[in-house]
């Protein structure tokens, strides 16, 4: 359809030539605009060329069409020319060159434009005040933004939106909650896009209870049918853990889109289900909608866990059909699906088929690799790099060998990377120095940890002390944790939960249950203001398990905001095996297989739940089951560098 109606406007255009009015401001305006619409920048420039007289309205047409298109230079330089000209600003020039900044990543310009907008009396407009807060919310500028939003007199639906879009975007669940019902109080109607924020940070935080109390709000201002509302529904069901409701939910909908499709095979790749999402994709393709890069991506996901070689190969074929393989986004799906499959060769085709060998590619190749824990793969890339790549090897790529090095406890590959990093000059690199601490302090140097560690925690970054945090965690340093935590405070750094991750876990560790429960009621307070994540709720089911407060890590299971998953029901597991609590231990097992029928570990650790109460009947039965079911226990192994 889109085709169809460029065609049209070409003709039209043609016909404008003939009788000569493609000159006219009005007519010459439309045209461009008709043009950037379609992508067409080259014909929108030649358009404006073509107009004799130029009025605002022209420069404005011209400057929507870049920020449209995403040349937010070209936009900044036709917004100077305008200036030269000598023409007045209005609205809509501000509005696109505040956009153009945003794209150009020109935040000194954005403030003087704001300064300009001051100046001229702007600030009375809605429209430009929200296009400014938009700015420095996306430079990640909150205060100033919300000082910005103050000032807008006459808030509107999207003056709201901005904000909670901006703040959801931080993932800061307990401000965009505030904002939502302060609009509702100041009497602002929230519409499909701000449900569909909310929605969408609903699924992103897990919280069912947020998504499903926005669900009814969207029945009650009479959006039911909006297919932005369900696609944003689809995506909170499958990321609360309920893809029964999101399957449900899908399958009774009267009207579907591309993303609509996109979302449910993603949430089936959530959970691994190969076979759900590969019949979806055909599904799709039988009811004639056209897959796009994101369905691909969704699809190779979903299949990556299974190892399924044929279903990829499938829909690696009806890429090369559809000529997308060298699109960013699906040569980088490609890339992920060959690595799980540990197809170094199949991954470097892929690249050298997209004929891109730069930075961004293998960086992307060696830590598919890295996140499949293929670690000898990830530094056999990484010298082909260094010897086939003319370029020098980026902070990502470093910290990403580096992690393969620690995996690995490679401290002499390691130790020869460091001093790479220091030739290179990416040692104060906080990504990199992060990796080094972790990567020593996993190969057993701690003293070397430190070292990497002071020479660049003077900067203070939150990510690098809790690096280190860990470190003295898991080497039994705990006075040494805590008192890297007070010195993270007295130094004004803002904790993330990650931080309270490594403390509580330290606790756990050395049974300092009383702290562990003081560390993570601190982090729930007010002062803190942290919202706790999975891996919080994990560490205190752990502290608690592991002194045997079994009842009490359960509870805590029951009541966080989150759907257990089967690490959580495993800590409790372990607990009751350390602590011969077979009934507990049965219950926690049974959740674990009812999530995860394959799970070894369950069976084992039930096993041994029996054989510790002298059960030797059902230790035996457990293991019978296990063997039915085909179930293998996978051998542990332990390995060093020699």
């Amino acid at each position: 359809m889109a085709h169809v109606k460029l065609q049209l406007g070409i003709s039209l255009h043609g016909v404008a030539v003939k009788v000569g009015v493609d000159v006219d401001p009005f007519v010459g305006s439309s045209l461009l605009l008709m043009y950037a619409k379609h992508g067409r920048v080259a014909a929108a420039e030649l358009a404006f060329a073509e107009i004799r007289r130029k009025d605002l309205t022209c420069w404005n047409a011209m400057l929507d069409g870049y920020v449209s298109n995403g040349f937010g230079r070209d936009a900044l330089m036709v917004a100077s020319l305008m200036h030269q000209c000598g023409l007045t600003a209005d609205m809509f020039t501000y509005v696109s060159a505040v956009k153009a900044c945003l794209i150009a990543g020109e935040l000194d310009f954005g403030r003087q434009l704001h300064g300009s907008v001051i100046h001229n009396m702007f600030e009375s407009d809605t429209s430009v005040m929200n296009a400014l807060v938009d700015m420095y919310f996306r430079a990640g500028m909150m205060g100033i933004a919300m000082a910005v939003f103050g000032r807008i007199r006459h808030k509107d639906t999207i003056s709201w939106n901005t904000v909670i879009s901006g703040f959801a975007h931080d993932e800061d669940e307990r401000a965009v909650v505030g904002c939502f019902a302060e609009m509702k109080q100041s009497g602002g109607k929230p519409n499909e896009v701000t449900l569909s924020t909310m929605l969408r940070l609903a699924g992103a935080k897990e919280n069912a209870s947020l998504g499903l109390q926005i669900f009814g709000l969207a029945y009650r201002y009479g959006y039911p049918d909006s297919v932005l509302v369900a696609n944003a529904v689809i995506n909170m069901l499958s990321r609360c853990g309920l893809l029964y409701c999101a399957h449900g939910f899908f399958s009774n909908l009267s009207f579907r889109n591309t993303v609509t499709w996109n979302e449910m095979i993603a949430g089936y790749g959530l959970y691994s289900c190969s076979e759900d999402a590969m019949r979806l994709f055909r599904d799709m393709v039988c009811f004639g909608e056209r897959p796009d890069e994101f369905t691909y991506s969704a699809v190779l996901s979903a299949l990556q866990e299974a190892h399924e070689p044929k279903n990829h190969e499938q829909v690696h074929a009806s890429i090369l059909k559809q000529g997308i393989a060298s699109q960013q986004f699906v040569s980088t799906s490609l890339i992920k699906a060959k690595a799980a499959f540990g197809s170094v060769q199949s991954a470097l085709k892929v690249i050298e088929d997209t004929g891109k060998m730069d930075l961004v590619s293998w960086g992307v190749i060696v830590s598919s690799f890295l996140n499949n824990n293929l670690n000898g793969d990830v530094i056999f890339l990484f010298d082909l790099f260094r010897s086939d790549c003319m370029n020098k090897p980026d902070e990502f790529i470093l910290a990403t060998v580096l992690n393969a090095c620690a995996n690995a406890a490679l401290i002499r590959k390691c130790r020869s990377i460091h001093s790479l990093v220091i030739r290179t000059g990416h040692s104060k690199h906080f990504c990199v120095a992060s990796a080094l601490v972790d990567a020593y302090a996993k190969c057993g140097d701690i003293a070397a940890a430190k070292s990497a560690f002071a020479a660049v925690s003077s900067s203070g970054d939150a990510i690098l002390y809790n690096t280190m945090l860990t470190a003295y965690a898991n080497h039994g340093l705990i006075d040494k944790a805590l008192s890297l935590y007070q010195h993270m405070t007295q130094a004004q750094l803002v904790p993330t939960p990650a931080t309270f991750v490594a403390i509580v876990s330290a606790c756990s560790h050395f049974g300092l249950v009383e702290l562990g429960k003081l560390v993570f009621s601190l982090m729930l307070s007010e002062d803190q203001g942290i919202n706790p994540t999975r891996a919080n709720f994990a560490t205190l089911v752990d502290l608690l398990a592991r002194k045997g407060l079994l009842h009490e890590a359960k509870g805590v299971i029951e009541v966080m905001p989150f759907q257990p998953w089967p690490a959580v029901w495993r800590s409790l597991l372990n607990g009751c095996r350390i602590h011969g609590n077979k009934e507990l231990g049965v219950l926690a097992a049974q959740q674990i297989l009812r999530m995860a029928p394959s799970n070894d570990g369950a069976y084992v650790s039930l096993s041994n739940v029996f054989a510790g109460n002298g059960e030797w009947h059902y230790a035996e039965e457990a293991r019978r089951i296990m063997a039915e079911k085909q179930v293998r226990k996978v051998q542990g192994y332990s390995r060093i560098e020699i």
